[in-house]
């Protein structure tokens, strides 16, 4: 027996130098396939996480780790906002009109395309230079303000009675406030000096094109991520756009402040602009509740990271933030702590506050407001004597708000949601279209937006190998061959694996062929022998790693909660699609293969019928760790798929132009594709391979290869 036959037989002491647990050894006469008694112990089989989970933040040990985090965190949320890579920002064309005059500051309304036909909708506070010392010209600082999932939105009325029971708990100290609170802090903020922005949420008040929460549900809209929440943080991007545009403007001190879904579009514009110098979310960052509504969520957004840590996506600048009898109640003793230690890490602890009020329900009342104007006052060098105490205004009867009127309408070209993600639709494929991969600097890009967006869409990458766990249950032999069963899982995650590792009793090459199956690793077997296939392999002297990834094999006993049906990112946020999870799998097995021993010389990756596009995601993402990859596409790609429960979905895949555009990730890899659908899109395969200077790494053909001519190629 030589010493490379000799290390595969003795498994055991594989996997103990490669540092893995061995918990138990027993045979399965039975079935030489069978790696566990029943279904594996997985923790992805049970109840999916949702929003109102426990969110907390791991600080980093150092800046640098949180800087390469932020990096990684930053390019998720855009990827998942379907912001990745940036929109064009066509013209805004504003409309500014209808002055009303207070005492010292003035209101306009305004309306501006944040995209062609959809309009932004909402209120501009002036300062007046009256009674200051304001010279001519002086640029002030300006506040975006998104006002929350309050009733009627920017139109918000509360009635005297609740009013005056605001008043009697101490929210309040005025009967204006206590009825319009959303006018009074844009009020005070610009008697303050700055200029104020109070705009719509999409389906609150003027903006009546898209109805809140409709319009963004089914599953092209998730294939597309086209979302509400992306609108609605797009719709932010813009309006920042619009105040910096303004003469009267100090680009260099932008703060941004909401309640509620407000706060959602504070932070989250914060982690993903870097204009704001300062920001204040109120009753809204937790580790607790995460936000309710369609528009507070989509897919990607929150998996494996919450609230507190999407917040800090800010640091090191000035975050303040304030808590009440609600989600968001121990925000001094959970959140604020670990955002403390990562602002230390910067030297400025003093830059994060939090602040809870316990005594009063959700709310952004005068006190926790007041918080706000001294917050800002400091970090927006406004220069008011402190503490700054909100003032009495003269509200504005919300119907003499409204930006549209008989000589401003509503623009003939306002679209619906229908006509918005066409457009929307139209503008990506353009700009993926620029990203063709022709020449080595053009793949270079590609590879960087479209493996970026892959990166977050599966939500994994290789693994490191101290990342890997194993264990060994067993061994038979059959056919001339050694069954080897093992589990995997990933450090922390709860997962399992089932696999089998198979090798010939006589030679073993150095070459070992990871086989990814829709029947799992019982395919390698068939009336108590292996299949030509894999005797195939094992007669070429190289072995065979075949798992049971996530739903097939031992899992298919156990079944699996269909997405929210309400909502797909209410499931898709917070957790991996069943496709994710499949090329997730394949890629803890690679490094497990990796790191089997010293004497794997090479690994090959072949995956079989619909099994092929999991591993071709998995190939995509696992850089130079696989020689040469075989791949049986099934003639499928992303437009086939039609609801969210298909177990094909994965939000963003038609946004990325679907599987061709996945299969140019692997240039300069060597690439077997086989029963390709025909496409246009296939000749961005040979561009990015032609790019790479590697044409023949890749055979790409329509028609499907036969088991014996795959293995062939893979072993040649």
């Amino acid at each position: 027996m030589t010493s490379n036959s000799r290390m595969l037989a003795n498994v055991c002491l594989t996997l103990l130098a490669a540092g893995w647990f061995i918990i138990s050894v027993r045979a399965d006469d039975k079935d030489p396939t069978r790696v566990l008694d029943g279904i594996p112990k997985d923790s992805r089989l049970g109840k999916p996480k949702d929003l109102n989970g426990y969110f907390p933040m791991k600080v980093p040990a150092s800046k640098e780790e949180w800087e390469k985090r932020r990096k990684e965190l930053r390019e998720q949320v855009q990827v998942a906002l379907g912001l990745w890579p940036m929109p064009e920002k066509t013209p805004l064309n504003p409309v500014i009109h209808g002055k009303i005059d207070r005492d010292d500051y003035t209101i306009e309304k305004v309306f501006f395309a944040s995209y062609p036909g959809h309009y932004v909708s909402g209120n501009l506070y002036r300062p007046k230079a009256s009674g200051r010392s304001d010279p001519p010209g002086t640029r002030h600082a300006a506040v975006l303000s998104p006002h929350g999932h309050w009733p009627n939105g920017r139109f918000f009325e509360r009635g005297e009675k609740e009013a005056q029971a605001e008043i009697a708990n101490g929210a309040e100290k005025t009967m204006e406030g206590a009825r319009y609170p959303l006018q009074a802090r844009c009020a005070q903020l610009a008697r303050m000096g700055c200029v104020v922005f109070h705009y719509d949420m999409v389906g609150n008040a003027d903006s009546q094109q898209i109805e809140h929460r409709k319009g963004f549900t089914d599953a092209e809209a998730e294939l597309r991520l086209q979302s509400f929440m992306g609108l609605q943080a797009w719709n932010s991007i813009r309006a920042l756009d619009f105040l910096t545009s303004l003469p009267d403007v100090d680009p260099k001190r932008l703060g941004v402040t909401g309640a509620s879904g407000g706060g959602t579009q504070t932070f989250i514009l914060c982690a993903i602009d870097d204009r704001p110098a300062a920001a204040f979310p109120a009753v809204m960052v937790s580790t607790a509740m995460q936000g309710g509504c369609i528009c507070e969520n989509c897919s990607y957004l929150r998996q494996d990271t919450g609230n507190i840590e999407l917040a800090a996506l800010f640091a090191p600048k000035p975050l303040g933030m304030s808590g009440a009898h609600d989600w968001t109640i121990d925000i001094e003793t959970k959140g604020l702590t670990e955002l403390k230690a990562l602002y230390k890490l910067y030297g400025a602890e003093d830059r994060v506050m939090a602040k809870c009020f316990p005594q009063f329900e959700h709310n952004y009342n005068q006190v926790s407001r007041e918080l706000m104007y001294n917050w800002f006052n400091k970090h927006l060098q406004l220069g008011q004597p402190e503490p700054v105490v909100e003032k009495p205004f003269v509200p504005v009867p919300p119907r003499e708000l409204s930006v549209y009127d008989e000589q401003h309408p509503r623009p003939k070209d306002a679209t619906d949601a229908e006509a918005l993600r066409k457009y929307l639709t139209q503008a990506s494929e353009k700009q993926l279209e620029s990203l063709h991969p022709k020449d080595g600097g053009s793949l270079k890009e590609f590879q960087r937006v479209v493996g970026t967006s892959l990166h977050a869409m599966v939500h994994d990458k290789l693994p490191e190998r101290e990342r890997v766990m194993g264990e060994l249950l067993g061994k038979e032999e059959i056919d001339q061959a050694r069954f080897s069963k093992l589990t995997l899982t990933r450090k922390d995650t709860g997962e399992q694996i089932p696999l089998i590792l198979v090798n010939s009793i006589r030679e073993f090459n150095g070459t070992v062929v990871v086989w990814i199956s829709p029947d799992g690793k019982a395919s390698l077997v068939q009336h108590g022998a292996l299949v030509p296939a894999a005797k195939q392999i094992l007669n070429r002297n190289a072995a065979i790693m075949a798992p049971d990834v996530f739903m097939t094999g031992q899992f298919k006993a156990a079944s699996l909660p269909s997405p929210n049906q309400q909502f797909a990112g209410y499931t898709f946020g917070y957790n991996r699609p069943l496709l994710a999870n499949r090329a997730h799998d394949i890629l803890t097995v690679l490094t497990a293969t990796k790191e089997l021993s010293q004497n794997v010389k090479a690994i090959h990756l072949v995956a079989f019928g619909k099994a092929g596009p999991w591993a071709l995601l998995a190939r995509g993402l696992s850089g130079h760790a696989v020689a040469r990859t075989a791949v049986d596409a099934d003639q499928f790609d992303f437009d086939q798929v039609k609801t969210t429960s298909d177990e094909m979905m994965l939000p963003g895949a038609l946004k990325y132009a679907g599987l061709s555009s996945f299969a140019a990730l692997c240039a300069p890899g060597e690439l077997y594709l086989h029963n390709v659908r025909p496409s246009s899109r296939n000749d961005w395969i040979k561009d990015a391979y032609k790019a790479a200077g590697a044409d023949d790494h890749l055979k790409l053909q329509t028609e499907k290869a036969s088991d014996d001519k795959v293995i062939d190629w893979l072993l040649r």
